[in-house]
């Protein structure tokens, strides 16, 4: 897909594939690409060129909306108007027949935990009755992709885990895109993540496999006594694989070990502990943030 407005790129030729039963995070810093690339994918937006295929039709060739369902970053709905006739009305548009809407109502009133707000107008719910009022339209029509943007906007944080456990459900079944800029979010919701930045895509796997391509050097946490700091840290440094040492902390023996491109120090660690008798409470690998990566990768 490609889009420009104007001089600017916005969307630069990209190209990724979701699967069935896949959630995958769509990432990116603000005018990277991911609004555009979800506006194109739900047909709000034309695109300059490429083509998008669900199921294998192109969006080109065939119209393809009522297999998506998309709910927008400000889920735009009509206050006045109560829950289930508001529902009525959104599997109207989406063509659903008029014999199976009640059906449709009441599954997604049940899927969407809606029932005892059900009769209620719009515009009393909560913030997150109403981000569960917009997850209900955009599945209303059964579509076989959902498109989420920033679904968890604004909600406290016992919304966002019923709002994630409800996203989780969905993504057993259908192929779910969710854009968001919360990172722990999206490692606690999505199977796959993707990071667009400057139009393009920049960064394509699971949080592990993005972690293994950033990290390249083990970093480990130890804490040791028995001995002078002194002493331990020229030992530790003059290890096999380390790298480097740091002394976080003196009062409490604790020391940062970044091994070398490749290698590991658990073991040299370990094994060095008990040949000099040190007492050993502490080896914690540290993991890199998302955070990290996505900066790593967006910043340029």
């Amino acid at each position: 897909m490609s889009k420009s407005y104007g001089l600017q790129k916005a969307v630069d030729d990209i190209s990724f594939h979701v699967k069935p039963g896949e959630i995958v995070g769509f990432l990116g810093p603000n005018g990277a690409g991911k609004t555009t690339t979800m506006k194109m994918i739900t047909h709000y937006l034309e695109m300059d060129g490429g083509d998008i295929l669900i199921g294998g039709n192109s969006i080109r060739k065939v119209n393809m909306r009522k297999h998506i369902g998309y709910l927008p970053e400000n889920n735009p709905l009509y206050e006045d108007m109560p829950v289930i006739d508001y529902l009525a009305f959104c599997a109207g548009l989406h063509g659903v027949p008029k014999t199976e809407i009640p059906g449709r109502i009441r599954e997604m009133v049940r899927l969407c935990g809606l029932n005892v707000e059900k009769h209620k107008k719009i515009g009393e719910l909560s913030k997150g009755y109403r981000q569960r009022v917009g997850l209900a339209q955009a599945m209303i029509h059964h579509p076989a992709v959902l498109v989420l943007d920033e679904p968890t906007t604004g909600l406290d944080p016992n919304q966002i885990v019923e709002i994630r456990e409800l996203i989780r459900k969905l993504g057993r079944e259908k192929t779910v895109i969710l854009s968001t800029h919360i990172l722990p979010e999206v490692e606690a919701t999505c199977d796959r993540i993707l990071i667009i930045n400057n139009g393009k895509i920049v960064a394509d796997g699971t949080a592990q496999d993005l972690r293994k391509q950033a990290s390249g050097r083990q970093i480990i946490k130890a804490r040791i006594q028995g001995g002078s700091v002194q002493d331990i840290f020229e030992k530790l440094a003059a290890l096999p694989g380390v790298a480097s040492v740091d002394l976080v902390n003196a009062d409490e023996s604790r020391f940062e070990i970044e091994s070398h491109q490749g290698a590991t120090s658990n073991e040299a660690v370990f094994h060095a502990c008990v040949q000099n008798k040190w007492v050993l409470t502490e080896l914690i690998p540290i993991e890199t943030k998302l955070e990290d990566i996505f900066r790593d990768v967006t910043l340029n």
